[in-house]
């Protein structure tokens, strides 16, 4: 009977390490990957070409909510690195849709949204892994110093004009980096945001605030996404080109 009774418990025992094994790896498999889905057809409805139609986005708030309740429900540290990279970039970009929200239609950049003491980006309003956070600490305290990957800077959005464009599609773990790259092409050979002019390169103020983050040689990492057209004329000022920064544009990226 005892040896009976040994056997049985340990065929469950063997069993069960077997299903949670299977289940373990079934989920890392698919890359352990978050649904997206409610914020991608939101973000197909309501974003063309970076310009954000925050009415559209208030009409659906609570199937807005309803994503980042997903969000919060998720524990970053179970998905695998590019899925956990991407799950940042998002949370980043929908909490900051969520905060313009909450005064719109009567904001008109999102710095209207902090105060004498505190900026809108250190507002606790980010419900993530079972904690409070804000914008700054999703960005200063997770995404710079975690994935040490200056890409990053070109996907999230602070709701502004200056700021890199919205997409109209989440990132994805599954095809993260050939889209970050894509973003980061974008914003460097968008006029609007960096050229050249005689000798000097009039960039981004993003450059000036990470410069840290591009290994303090902004022209080696513009020189690396520029397109063809920028970058030959980068080559024909090669040694002669001094930085300055442009002007950053804070009003609201909306209609």
């Amino acid at each position: 009977m005892r040896k009976s009774s040994a056997l049985k418990t340990a065929l469950t025992v063997f069993s069960m390490g077997v299903i949670l094994f299977f289940s373990w790896n079934s989920l890392f498999a698919s890359g352990g990957a978050v649904d997206h889905s409610i914020y991608a057809d939101l973000l197909q409805k309501y974003v063309k070409d970076g310009v954000v139609d925050y009415h559209g986005f208030d009409k659906e708030e609570s199937r807005l909510d309803e994503y980042l309740k997903l969000l919060e429900k998720t524990d970053p540290k179970a998905l695998i690195r590019n899925e956990r990279f991407a799950f940042y970039i998002n949370a980043y970009n929908v909490w900051t849709l969520k905060l313009i929200l909450t005064d719109y239609p009567g904001v008109g950049s999102i710095k209207e949204l902090g105060t004498l003491f505190r900026s809108p980006w250190k507002k606790k309003i980010c419900r993530i892994d079972g904690d409070i956070i804000s914008l700054d600490d999703i960005e200063h305290r997770i995404l710079r110093p975690t994935f040490k990957d200056p890409r990053f800077h070109f996907a999230i959005n602070c709701a502004s004009k200056g700021c890199p464009p919205l997409i109209s599609e989440p990132y994805t773990g599954s095809d993260l980096d050939r889209r970050l790259d894509i973003s980061v092409r974008a914003f460097i050979n968008d006029p609007k945001y960096n050229y050249l002019r005689n000798e000097t390169l009039y960039v981004s103020s993003i450059f000036k605030w990470f410069s840290e983050d591009f290994g303090n040689d902004i022209l080696s990492f513009i020189y690396k996404y520029a397109s063809t057209g920028l970058k030959s004329e980068l080559d024909t000022k090669a040694g002669r080109i001094k930085v300055d920064y442009l002007e950053y544009d804070w009003s609201l990226n909306g209609k």
